[in-house]
Parts: structure tokens; sequence; C-alpha cells
């Protein structure tokens, strides 16, 4: 027999030749699938990854290899996951601030007592009630000064037992006074043309009043102030 040289091609193809060449496609198929299958898998390193092959079909393997071929790529470890970054907590929101209200302002309110005390000594000492009541216009002026004479008096005589007045003003009626910045206007009233402010220049009209002490009498426990004056009954 010849020797066979090794750089001499095959003129010829047998089944075993097929079945070699066959073999080596296959594999070479497998080392592409398995090399593109790792690539993947670094770059989604995020999530596990499992890639399986289909089984070779039996047909397309040569007489050596009957059973079908399976390869598949494990689960990357655990370590190599990235971690994802910790959530933070969210920020409690800012209770909301309470805002004080202001004390509401309370008016003083005035009793009814008093002025009503006021009255029923003007009626006793003046008939005050009855002159205001009166419809005068049937009356003469000589009937309605009598009887305004003794309204006058039984008034003036209330006032002087009961109150101590005395005028706002010192000054005369019809003399010049000068209003300072921040005068009272409770007791100083200016009229007219008031323009700008003070102080005002003006003349004195009229000096006004003010209460330096009342006096009135202290009212006994169960009586009923409504009752200005009691009806009066001759037996």
């Amino acid at each position: 027999m010849p020797p066979i040289d090794p750089n001499l091609l095959p003129t010829t193809l047998d089944a075993v030749h097929l079945g070699l060449a066959a073999l080596v496609l296959v594999q070479f198929i497998l080392i592409l699938v398995l090399l593109t299958a790792g690539i993947a898998a670094l770059l989604r390193r995020d999530k596990p990854v499992t890639v399986m092959l289909e089984r070779v079909p039996a047909e397309m393997l040569p007489a050596p290899y009957p059973e079908p071929i399976r390869i598949a790529i494990e689960r990357v470890p655990q370590e190599m996951i990235p971690k994802a970054a910790p959530v933070p907590a969210p920020t409690p929101a800012p209770k909301p601030v309470e805002i004080q209200k202001p004390e509401p302002v309370i008016v003083k309110e005035a009793t009814p007592e008093a002025a009503l005390q006021l009255l029923g000594l003007l009626q006793k000492e003046a008939r005050f009630l009855d002159f205001v009541q009166e419809e005068v216009a049937g009356y003469s002026d000589a009937e309605i000064g009598a009887a305004s004479r003794v309204v006058h008096e039984g008034c003036r005589r209330v006032l002087r037992q009961h109150f101590d007045l005395e005028p706002v003003r010192k000054e005369q009626e019809g003399q010049r006074i000068t209003l300072p910045k921040g005068f009272d206007a409770a007791a100083v009233r200016p009229t007219g043309n008031i323009v700008g402010e003070p102080p005002f220049n003006g003349t004195l009209v009229h000096r006004g009043w003010r209460a330096a002490q009342v006096k009135l009498p202290k009212i006994a426990e169960g009586h009923n102030v409504n009752i200005i004056a009691p009806a009066e009954v001759e037996l």
C-alpha cells in the first residue's frame, strides 16, 4: 500500500467524512450561541438570566451521537446582581401652625336701671313726663310758659341734688381758643369748615358739660325700676 499523504485533499466523500463535517458545523454553531448568551448575560446583570438551547434534532447528528445534545447557561450568581440604592424615607409634612385669634372686644353694656331711676326722679320733682307727653298744640304760649316754669324748677332741683356738673371748657363763650394736636375729641367737637390737621383755631360756641360726680339714691331690693311713676287713685 502506498503511504498516505496528509496534504492531499480527498477526492471522494463517504458517510464518515460527512458525519465529521456535520459534527464540526454543529460544534461551531454551539460555540457561537454560547458566546452570544454569555455576552447578553453580562449586559443584563440587573436580573437573573436563564438561557436554554433547543434540542438538536437527532437526524442532524452522526451515528456516534444518537442522543440529542442539551446545553444550558446557569443563573447569574446573586452576588453579581447590583443592589438598588435604598429609597429615602419621605419627609413628614410640617404641622399646620395654629393662628390664635384675637380676643373679641366686649363693649360695655349700659344697664337701664340708672336711666329709669333718673326719669323717676324727674317725674316726681318736675312732672317731666307729664309735660313732655302732653299735646301742647292746643295751649296758648302763656299756658305753656307757666307750665314750663314748674318743670324747669323741678328738673333743676333734681340735677343739683344728684349731680355735680361743671363746664368742659373754662373759657367764656365767644372767646377764641386753639385746639392742639391730639386734643380729646370726646370732650371737644369741632364744627364748621374743618380742613387739614390740628392745631385748629376757632370760637368757643358752647362750653359743654361734664358730670364730676353722680349721687343717685340706692335702689331697694325688690324695687321695680320700670315703674317710673305709679298710678294715683284718689279714695
